[in-house]
């Protein structure tokens, strides 16, 4: 089992998605490894697509974006990939360093995908009712990941049920199905809900073709993040504008190591201040003579001032100072001691 679904894990994984956005170009989709691979990210997702198994011929287009497919069927079979190549892909992506993930969305899919060999399943929003496929993921034992974007509570509920009754681990992303997601439907506020209700590693699916989301999803205690991505924002494609670049993933990626990094080590508020004695003497402040003094004057508060550094009585005890009288003249600036004061 993946290491990231270990509940006492402090990783997160950050997972690209290139979904459609090889084009159905099987040099694009390499492209795709080798650039994610460069950003750091540690896992590449598709999407396995056999047209005959999961649509009818007259499915309609939810857009109308594709010139050279009359149908959205015909452009589900022009996704397509032979299983050579699937093959050729998750080898590639494991020269890599990188995971190899895909989302299947039809039971040949599934038994596809576990030919080619994925260490989890990722359950797309539009199949989270499809239980008879996720109970197949699940029958092997390997860890599913539900995208909850157009799921109920009941719905979900169902799906996380299926997979624990089979024995596999489960993962559930709060994931809003918009393309771009605009800020207030990302709904941040979901993770802790998700975490609370299922006891699972939970994580964020992101659409806003921006790194805030996933950024905060993170310190919100995520340990799952999948972004889309594309080579360029001028490329072709219906996941395009809800992608982030490969320049933007690889600052979603130092992010999240950077917020893991600070979560991994709470600051002691009274062991920093101790460990930097020097900066507050540099940066602090001492009680000087505000003007020249003559010896034997009580002290009031307009005959004091704070100047660095921080060498001599603290400005916080300015108090105990008022109405006590000099021992001797001082000169304007000068720092007082406890010597000075009868």
């Amino acid at each position: 089992m993946p290491t990231w679904f270990d509940q006492t894990a402090t990783r997160c994984l950050v997972i690209a998605e290139v979904a459609q956005n090889h084009d159905g170009s099987l040099g694009a989709a390499h492209a795709y490894i080798d650039a994610v691979a460069r950003t750091g990210a540690d896992a590449i997702k598709f999407q396995t697509h056999i047209a005959a198994a999961e649509s009818t011929p007259d499915e309609p287009w939810r857009v109308k974006f594709s010139l050279q497919d009359v149908t959205r069927y015909d452009y589900w079979k022009r996704m397509e990939f032979t299983e050579q190549q699937w093959h050729g892909l998750a080898r590639h992506a494991r020269e890599r360093g990188i995971e190899f993930l895909s989302s299947a969305f039809s039971t040949p899919a599934v038994e596809l995908l576990e030919r080619v060999g994925v260490p989890a399943w990722k359950v797309g929003a539009g199949e989270i009712t499809n239980l008879p496929m996720i109970q197949k993921m699940a029958r092997t034992g390997k860890p599913v990941m539900l995208s909850s974007g157009l799921a109920n509570w009941a719905e979900l509920d169902r799906a996380v049920n299926c997979v624990r009754a089979a024995g596999a681990p489960v993962a559930v992303f709060q994931c809003t199905t918009a393309y771009p997601c605009p800020a207030e439907k990302v709904g941040l506020n979901v993770l802790a809900e998700l975490r609370e209700r299922y006891g699972c590693p939970v994580g964020l699916s992101d659409h806003s073709a921006i790194v805030y989301a996933g950024l905060a999803a993170v310190a919100l205690g995520a340990r799952l993040v999948e972004v889309h991505v594309t080579l360029s924002q001028e490329c072709f494609g219906p996941d395009v504008p809800a992608s982030l670049t490969t320049a933007e993933l690889r600052q979603l990626v130092d992010g999240v190591h950077f917020i893991e990094t600070v979560l991994a080590n709470p600051v002691d508020k009274d062991a920093a201040a101790i460990a930097s004695q020097d900066l507050r003497t540099m940066f602090g402040k001492s009680l000087v003579a505000a003007r020249d003094l003559l010896a034997g004057v009580s002290l009031q508060a307009d005959d004091f001032t704070a100047r660095k550094p921080a060498t001599g009585i603290p400005v916080a005890r300015q108090a105990e100072f008022l109405g006590r009288r000099l021992l001797h003249a001082v000169a304007a600036n000068h720092r007082f001691l406890e010597a000075d004061f009868e």
